[in-house]
Parts: structure tokens; C-alpha cells; sequence
């Protein structure tokens, strides 16, 4: 308690998916009560004090920095720090005293950031929430705990929300659509459904209140000229440029200007399309043109968000980047013990390593659910499913489900047999003698022919068949 402003008064929530176990992030908000800020709010995000716990070059600290970040399997997780402290001493959990820091934000009426103020307290969480009964409560249909919360919290949280949409469409972010599948488990373990993850407004909500905490804190340190760990997103290489631009003139859209990138560009094609059968194959070409992001504490902006600065701070329980820019701000605002103190830190080095991790975990979370997927599907071989072309290759045709979201393969000899032009340009494939088109966004109706659980690989074909063994005489002409 020594130091630590009192926050246990206001009615700070958690708003986390309904199987979350690590509580890290807190919000609140209300109408800015200065004058000379009308219609504006005054929002605080509080998040776990994980460097109060866990201190430099300690054991724990060693072993957090050597994994990165929790990784998160559809039936596990493996945390970055130990059970105790991510579901327990570090976990915001509801009805209990626990450390945090947090970050007084003042905004207005179109959600420009006027102020922020770093705190270390003590908070004491009112409600762990669920998205879903967030929206619902939004929606008009509150239950026993979000009735109680309503007026006070979460009508609110919606108001500061809309002041940050605002803010968000003036900048131009990026407004891709990011589809997550969902695998719901038996209580013996096998597999009930597979689905994608409802969008919804709750959302979207806690991202731009992140977002802001996130911008809070990357422009404090640089203000203070301390260490920061930015969150760095650059715009496309000029070469995937090119490949979008050619796909989007392929499909009879305007092309971007390859010298000069902007999202508001991206923003307006996903808008025109949005109602249309290209939506998905656009959005998704869009994902594919994007850089990777990574973290670096040289500063290059964000190019998908339109921000100059940007920083993870908001998730120190499963990001050890966010740990580092506790550090900082505790140093940075004199907040008090577990500061950034080992000044021998090669930080360039310690960025390259953390996006490594990401990029491991990313990989390794994409594999486990398409082996999760795999086996789901192993007993519906033979079975017609509706899917869309999302890629063309000189090997065959790459296929999304569009029930549950699943990828898999059409080999060559398994299309109608012909003589197959590879067109690069506009991504199709064309029969030589049947002129039978097979094109990037097409809808095809395909039968499951293998489904290895070991691999998570899919194969498909065009006609109902069980062996992969027919028609492997094809051969394929690519145009240049």
C-alpha cells in the first residue's frame, strides 16, 4: 500500500472472453467533469503491477524473457510466468485488493488525447464481464450483474467508446477484419464445434481503450526521454504493393498508388466491397500485403493503427514487452521499486528476440488449431462443403471453408482433367481445352477427401472421390 494511490472506490471491470483466467487489463469511465473540456471524458485503464513481482534479472524474469509471451492453444495455455502469479497475484480478480498501475486518460468529444497521468494503486475489481454480457447489457438485455453496473459503468464505457471510434476514423486506421475460430470442447476433451468468433462492439471497446493506454505510455517515455519498447508497424514493401495492386485491378478495383501507400486508401476499397462477394478475398489480400510488426525502441510509427507512437503496456502478465515498459514508467514517473535498473541491457537484441517468440507462438497457435480442425473433420470425409478459392498455385488450389473456416488443398489431379494455365496476374487458373476457370474469391463447392490430425493438413477434390491417387498426369503452363 505504501505509495500506491487508493483506486478501491471506483468501480473499475474486466472485460475478457468467457474461458479467460489472467485478468490484466481494468477500465472506468465518465463525462469529464473540467469545464474546459465539455463532452469529454476522463477514462482510467488500470493493469496489473507485474513488475512489483517480478524484478530484473531475477529467475522468474530470466525464464519470462527467454519465452516472450504466453502462448494461447484451443485447449491450453502456456503461460509466460508461473500459475500463481498470472491466475492469482498479477490476475485482477474480482472482490480482491490488487497492485496495479494505471493511467488517468482525458479525452474529448471526438476522442483526441489531451492528458494522461501514470499512477502506481491499489484497485479492487468490481465485476469480472464478459463480452457477450456486455453487449447484451448494451443491447437492452442486462443481466443480474450488469443491471447493477449499468448507468454507472457501462452506458459510460459506450459513451468514451464512441468519442474513441471517432478519433479511430479520422486517423484512417486500418479496418481490416480479423476472423479468429473458436473450438468448443466436450468435457472428455473431443471436439463439439468449431465456429468464428462473434465481432462484437465489447470489443472493439476494450481495443481502443488499449489502444489509448498504449499511446499514453509510448508518449510519456518519449516526453521523459526514457527506454521504450514500440510496438513498430511499417507500411507494405514495395513489392507486395505491386502484387495487390495488380490483384485489385484483376477484380475490376481501383489500384493504390504504389509510391505512397495510406490506409485511408485500404479503408475506402474494404468499404466499397464490403457488401459484395469480393469482401473476404480483398480483406484478405489486404492482411497479406501487411508487414509484420515487431518490436523495436527505435521509433517508426504504426502504420496499420495511423499512430506516430505506439507501445504495449496493457498486457504484462503475457507479454514480456509490456513488462519492459512498466519498467520504464516506473522509472520514468519515479512510481517507486522494480524499475528499469539493469542499464547493461542490449535492448535492439532483446526486441529481436521477443518478435521472435511472437512469431513462434503465432505459428505454433495456427498449427495446433488447423491439427485440432483436422481431427474434427476426419469423420466427414466424402462430405460436400462450400468454400472459397483463397489462393492459386502452379500445384493446386488453396480453399477456406466458409463453415468453419478451415484451409485445405485441391491438388492438380484432383481437378477435372485438362491442361492448366497458371495466370500470375490476375491469380486464376484456366483449362486449356475446357476453359474451365478457377479464380482467387471464387465460391466452389468441394468434397473432403483427407483430413490428417497429425499434420492438420486437408485435402479436397472436385468430385467425390477417395483416392488421391487419379489424374496425376496434369500438367500446368504458367503465363508470364
Amino acid at each position: 500500500f505504501e505509495g500506491r494511490v487508493d483506486l478501491r472506490k471506483l468501480p473499475l471491470v474486466t472485460i475478457d472472453g468467457p474461458d479467460a483466467k489472467d485478468f490484466d487489463d481494468a477500465v472506468w469511465a465518465e463525462p469529464d467533469k473540467n469545464p474546459n473540456n465539455r463532452h469529454g471524458w476522463h477514462l482510467i485503464v488500470a493493469i496489473a503491477d507485474v513488475a512489483w513481482y517480478v524484478r530484473s534479472e531475477d529467475l522468474i524474469d530470466k525464464e519470462a524473457q527467454k519465452r516472450g509471451n504466453s502462448t494461447y492453444f484451443p485447449d491450453m495455455v502456456v503461460p509466460m510466468l508461473p500459475d500463481h502469479l498470472s491466475n492469482n497475484l498479477c490476475s485482477l480478480l474480482p472482490n480482491q485488493d490488487r497492485p496495479c498501475i494505471a493511467v488517468h486518460m482525458r479525452i474529448d468529444e471526438k476522442g483526441k488525447l489531451k492528458h494522461s497521468k501514470f499512477v502506481r494503486g491499489i484497485m479492487r475489481s468490481s465485476a469480472r464481464l464478459t463480452y457477450e454480457q456486455v453487449q447484451n447489457a448494451k443491447n437492452g438485455s442486462p443481466d443480474k450483474t450488469t443491471k447493477a453496473l449499468l448507468n454507472n459503468v457501462i452506458k459510460p464505457l459506450f459513451g468514451a467508446y464512441e468519442a474513441l471510434v471517432i478519433a479511430r476514423d479520422n486517423r484512417q486506421a486500418l479496418k481490416i477484419n480479423l476472423s479468429e475460430k473458436s473450438i468448443q470442447f466436450k468435457s472428455d476433451g473431443s471436439i463439439l464445434n468449431i465456429s468464428e468468433r462473434p465481432r462484437l462492439n465489447s470489443h472493439q471497446l476494450i481495443e481502443e481503450f488499449m489502444i489509448l493506454a498504449n499511446v499514453s505510455a509510448a508518449t510519456t517515455l518519449e516526453k521523459k526521454q526514457k527506454i521504450c519498447m514500440y510496438r513498430v508497424h511499417q507500411e507494405p514493401p514495395l513489392e507486395k504493393i505491386r502484387d495487390l495492386a495488380q490483384f485489385l485491378s484483376s477484380i475490376g478495383t481501383p489500384s493504390p498508388n504504389i509510391k505512397s501507400l495510406e490506409t485511408s486508401f485500404l479503408n475506402k476499397i474494404l468499404t466499397q466491397t464490403k457488401n459484395s462477394p469480393k469482401f473476404n478475398i480483398v480483406n484478405q489480400m489486404i492482411l497479406r500485403a501487411q508487414s509484420k510488426a515487431e518490436y523495436k525502441i527505435i521509433n517508426t510509427g504504426h502504420f496499420g493503427l495511423a499512430l506516430e507512437k505506439y507501445c504495449h503496456f496493457t498486457s504484462p502478465i503475457r507479454r514480456y514487452s509490456d513488462l519492459i515498459v512498466h519498467r520504464a514508467l516506473i522509472e520514468a514517473c519515479k512510481l517507486g521499486e522494480g524499475g528499469l535498473s539493469n542499464k547493461d541491457t542490449n535492448f535492439d537484441n532483446l526486441g529481436k528476440q521477443i518478435s521472435m517468440t511472437e512469431r513462434r507462438s503465432v505459428t505454433a497457435e495456427r498449427s495446433a488449431t488447423d491439427r485440432f480442425i483436422a481431427k474434427y473433420l476426419a469423420s466427414k470425409i466424402g462430405v460436400l462443403f462450400e468454400g472459397e478459392i483463397n489462393s492459386v498455385t502452379k500445384f493446386g488450389i488453396f480453399v477456406t471453408l466458409k463453415e468453419t473456416g478451415a484451409d485445405g488443398l485441391i491438388p492438380m489431379r484432383n481437378l477435372p482433367r485438362d491442361f492448366y494455365n497458371l495466370n500470375t496476374s490476375d491469380h486464376s487458373l484456366i483449362g486449356r481445352k475446357r476453359k474451365k476457370e478457377y479464380r482467387i474469391g471464387q465460391s466452389i463447392m468441394v468434397y473432403l477427401i483427407e483430413a490428417n490430425h497429425f499434420t492438420g493438413g486437408l485435402i479436397f477434390s472436385i468430385t467425390n472421390h477417395k483416392s488421391t491417387n487419379q489424374n496425376t498426369n496434369k500438367r500446368i503452363h504458367k503465363k508470364r
